[in-house]
């Protein structure tokens, strides 16, 4: 496989939110604004990528040379909450409207199973290096788009003339359910 048709395939064909269901919370609660959705895909983008690049490093240096990778779950999350908190410091000194706009679900990448996932899954499928990063730029990019197109739906979704039942939370998520279903059209792609 080449690495286009891989960066394509986890960007949209194998979305990390609408076919593989990861990174559902903070797509869900950040998704109110279009900048605020943003914010979070961009620190989303260089928590991933910069987690894939060190936990593969990590895992074929240290775990795999020492017969440790039993450890690996726990390895990668303690590198993960580490970046997380760098963003978060970076966040709050550069774009302290960003930083307050994302509130709750800045620290909640850490426990986000997108960034996890993605970082076990570099080493499920067998992916070298270069295929390890542009998977994973391909799919944190893949999480951006998907939670902007989405908080510009929602938008659009929550200043419409709705029943009272489908107000709120329950319209966003046949919104989402929908957009689902929109790229699961994509499957079928031959790349």
């Amino acid at each position: 496989m080449n690495l286009f048709s891989l960066f394509i395939t986890s960007f949209i064909v194998n979305n990390i939110i609408f076919s593989q269901f990861l990174g559902t919370c903070p797509f869900l609660g950040v998704s109110k604004k279009i900048d605020t959705a943003a914010g979070m895909g961009i620190a989303v983008i260089f928590v991933i990528t910069l987690s894939s690049i060190i936990t593969y490093i990590v895992q074929k240096a240290i775990l795999v040379r020492f017969g440790l990778e039993y450890l690996q779950t726990i390895v990668f999350i303690l590198i993960i909450a580490a970046l997380v908190q760098f963003v978060e410091m970076f966040l709050k000194k550069s774009s302290p409207g960003l930083y307050r706009a994302l509130g709750i679900y800045l620290p909640l990448i850490t426990t986000n199973c997108a960034v996890l996932g993605v970082a076990i899954n570099n080493f499920k499928i067998g992916y070298e290096f270069i295929e390890s990063i542009v998977y994973a730029v391909g799919t944190s990019a893949g999480f951006m788009l998907a939670i902007v197109l989405f908080a510009g739906v929602r938008d659009k979704v929550d200043n419409a003339d709705l029943p009272e039942s489908l107000k709120g939370s329950a319209i966003s998520l046949i919104t989402a359910g929908l957009m689902s279903v929109a790229f699961l059209g994509f499957s079928g792609l031959q790349l």
